[in-house]
């Protein structure tokens, strides 16, 4: 997920409370977020897992939606810095596993955040 005009406003404090919303929100909405990494700032891969039942636009319309908001609640500051009071582009890349493997993928993801 990247944020709206690629901003880097996902500092270390904001990812940390992101990660663990991130976290309740899947407890909540019924799929479990795996694995979640920022990467330079303005966008964040995450690795979910859900029933088959629960379709992966539900997943990342729920994380968007609720994330933003209590971001939004608990750093005013960020609507400021992103004009228009959306802190997620639109768009969203998604990817399910099959193709490849689950260490795989927490593998790709643990390292975006190295650098890698």
């Amino acid at each position: 997920m990247v944020v709206k005009y690629r901003k880097k406003v996902l500092t270390a404090e904001i990812e940390n409370d992101l990660k663990a919303l991130f976290q309740e929100i899947g407890k909540e909405k019924g799929f479990e977020v795996v694995l979640a990494e920022v990467d330079e700032g303005d966008h964040i891969h995450v690795f979910a897992t859900a029933h088959p039942k629960v379709a992966p636009s539900y997943i990342v319309k729920m994380l968007k939606g609720i994330s933003a908001r209590k971001l939004f609640m608990k750093y005013p500051e960020l609507k400021r810095q992103l004009w228009g009071g959306h802190l997620w582009n639109g768009s969203f890349y998604l990817e399910t596993v099959g193709s490849i493997s689950e260490e795989a993928i927490k593998k790709y993801i643990e390292n975006q955040k190295k650098g890698g």
